[in-house]
């Protein structure tokens, strides 16, 4: 969307920092022996409490349009995105490699904000690489996106992190617009060639959000019809801010 109003933004900032601060709470949980349905417990409170709605619960994002049955995105080891492990009796073991994906409605406005994390002591350095490198990704992303630039210039700087690790990065899953619905246009790639792709305009509000994989980056869909894994087998990350352009630069407003 384009935020064209003082109280749009405002509702943005708000709604950016509480779900800043929810994903913060949840990423904090994380330590082997958790069982996965206490993050999707903790989530749903945090939000009732504020007294703002769930982005993601409901949404219609199965592979035949199913609604999402979840108010976060948990992906965990080689699920990219999409996860709906908060559904399962999974309990988190020392070394998995957690995304956590949330979005929320505040006063009509969508935000939308990930962070991955290894819970207790990482497996291997390839692991910690992958987490580091994907949230040196989003840093890099963001810094590319500039008023008057293109969305390319974004997916160009996000892929030059994945060549530089060697990572893969699935082409099929993207950024994207965000405010008044969840998913808007423009598509925000993360590969490309700077200087193509849609207009960044001034207040044009954007998810951007790296994945990135130690393996092809080749995916498929989960028979849960919403989880998104690689091929391979090869564990995943993920890193997303949603950001505001302005005259002065890039305003993230997922955070605290």
């Amino acid at each position: 969307m384009i935020a064209k109003t003082p109280e749009d933004i405002d509702a943005l900032r708000e709604g950016g920092r509480r779900l800043a601060r929810h994903v913060s709470t949840l990423v904090n949980m994380l330590k082997p022996g958790l069982e996965v349905t206490e993050l999707e417990k903790r989530a749903r409170e945090m939000v009732a409490t504020d007294g703002d709605e769930l982005a993601f619960f409901g949404y219609p994002s199965g592979r035949r349009g199913e609604k999402y049955p979840t108010a976060i995105c948990l992906s965990i080891n080689d699920a990219i995105v999409h996860g709906i492990a908060s559904q399962t009796d999974y309990v988190l073991q020392g070394g998995d490699v957690v995304s956590i994906d949330f979005g929320v409605k505040h006063k009509g406005l969508y935000t939308d904000h990930a962070k991955t994390a290894i819970v207790g002591s990482p497996l291997n350095t390839e692991d910690e690489k992958l987490v580091r490198g994907t949230y040196e990704a989003l840093a890099i992303g963001i810094a590319a996106a500039k008023q008057g630039g293109r969305t390319g210039d974004i997916g160009a700087a996000v892929e030059a992190i994945a060549k530089k690790y060697h990572f893969g990065f699935p082409r099929d899953l993207a950024g994207h617009g965000v405010g008044r619905a969840l998913h808007e246009d423009p598509h925000v790639p993360n590969y490309g060639t700077a200087g193509t792709g849609a207009l960044l305009e001034h207040n044009l509000v954007i998810a951007i959000e790296p994945m990135m994989t130690l393996g092809s980056g080749d995916l498929y869909v989960d028979k849960d019809n919403f989880t998104y894994r690689t091929k391979d087998g090869s564990r995943a990350a993920h890193a997303e801010h949603t950001v505001i352009i302005t005259e002065v630069g890039v305003e993230i407003l997922t955070k605290e």
